[in-house]
């Protein structure tokens, strides 16, 4: 049976490619990178092209077209060897010099198709949100290609971004977990932040996701796994990320430089109290175990580090940010003396001298509230239906 037989969901990207047509006329950019592909794993950049689909351009996010790039970087590569189509790298480039971009690349629409894990902090969204800007100032049509949400879309969790705080882990007032498919997300911006942004909405389309529904997770899809970048290496880490995320704005290690990124966090200083203090919260859904480990690459490379492994139990109780908070209060009560937040930015820009929790967070309310000793959990307010935040109605899939 291939993989295209066991598929549930036929993801905007197949349905394009099945008729081209969906894109609409004129000279097509395509904002991709390696998850880009039909359900049978071949690229949907040559795919396209051999349809008859007029592709002149390619833009690539963070960690480059072909995901080589760690956390911050991106790849070099100006031509695409597969398709000898020229690549526009839109990592870190924004306002007048991504604007260049799209006029110099002489594209009539842009269609995005990237597969995003469901955090307000993954920066795909947010590549996504500036092509979007620049296209709407631009006059070049945007077209979102759809793919299922890997966590599934019947839940959101924790605040809304205070726009005080926004950076490229976070333009615009979306919650930390936000329960949408990117063409949803593509849907409120573009009645929301957008025209804020570029003075007019973008004209927006979106090619649906077909047969996906919001209690599919990206198991239930059918669809091949593919890491959205080197450190979400499968769909366990992708269902932990929302919260351990936000380890990245501490002292501590997130697991890059293991083969368990976000599913194990740690620190010199960790000892055998952590494990048993997070067991007693009895957070649904979720075990922790005591381990050791050694990244070998990012914080504390080449260390003997002690902490603990995020063991989820069951997949609807557990609630990846309220758990996270939670254990950063642990932590900040445990070790006083050595846990500590850092400023490094981690991939956002002009981070200045703030707290990059805060940008992960979306407010400093967060750290605050774990540096005064209090109980950040109810900052988190309980697990909601995702469109509920945005005020508008923009659920495509039921």
């Amino acid at each position: 049976m291939s993989t295209d037989d066991r598929a549930a969901v036929t993801p905007g990207i197949a349905r394009l490619h099945a008729s081209p047509g969906r894109a609409g006329p004129g000279r097509l950019g395509l904002v991709t990178n390696h998850t880009g592909v039909l359900p049978g794993l071949r690229p949907a950049a040559p795919a396209l092209l051999e349809a008859g689909v007029r592709l002149v351009a390619l833009f690539g996010p963070e960690h480059g077209l072909h995901g080589t790039g760690q956390a911050g970087e991106s790849e070099a590569a100006r031509t695409d060897p597969a398709t000898g189509l020229p690549v526009h790298d839109t990592y870190r480039c924004g306002g007048e010099r991504l604007d260049a971009a799209l006029l110099g690349s002489g594209v009539d629409a842009l269609v995005y198709d990237l597969q995003d894990v469901g955090a307000r902090c993954y920066t795909y969204v947010w590549t996504m949100f500036d092509l979007m800007v620049s296209a709407a100032r631009t006059g070049v049509r945007f077209v979102v290609a759809d793919r299922p949400n890997p966590l599934g879309g019947l839940v959101s969790e924790g605040p809304l971004l205070d726009e005080a705080w926004a950076s490229f882990v976070g333009r615009a007032a979306v919650p930390v977990r936000h329960g949408l498919t990117c063409g949803e997300l593509a849907l409120h911006l573009n009645t929301s932040a957008v025209p804020r942004a570029a003075g007019r909405a973008a004209e927006l389309t979106v090619i649906e996701a077909a047969g996906w529904r919001r209690a599919m997770d990206a198991r239930a899809t059918g669809l091949p796994w593919i890491a959205p970048s080197p450190n979400i290496p499968t769909p366990a880490t992708a269902a932990v990320y929302p919260g351990t995320c936000l380890f990245e704005g501490t002292n501590l290690s997130e697991g890059r430089g293991t083969t368990q990124p976000f599913e194990i966090v740690g620190a010199p200083y960790v000892d055998a109290r952590f494990a048993p203090a997070l067991a007693e919260l009895g957070l649904p859904g979720v075990h922790f175990r005591d381990l050791r480990f050694v990244p070998a690459f990012h914080k504390h490379a080449g260390r003997p580090l002690r902490g603990v492994q995020l063991h989820v139990t069951d997949r609807e109780a557990f609630a990846p940010v309220r758990t996270a908070v939670a254990m950063l209060a642990v932590l900040r009560r445990l070790y006083p003396d050595d846990f500590a937040w850092h400023t490094a930015d981690g991939g956002a820009e002009d981070t200045g001298h703030r707290h990059f929790v805060d940008l992960l967070w979306g407010s400093d309310r967060l750290r605050r509230t774990v540096d005064a000793g209090d109980d950040p959990r109810p900052l988190c307010a309980p697990p909601a239906p995702p469109g509920r935040w945005a005020g508008d109605d923009l659920l495509l899939y039921p």
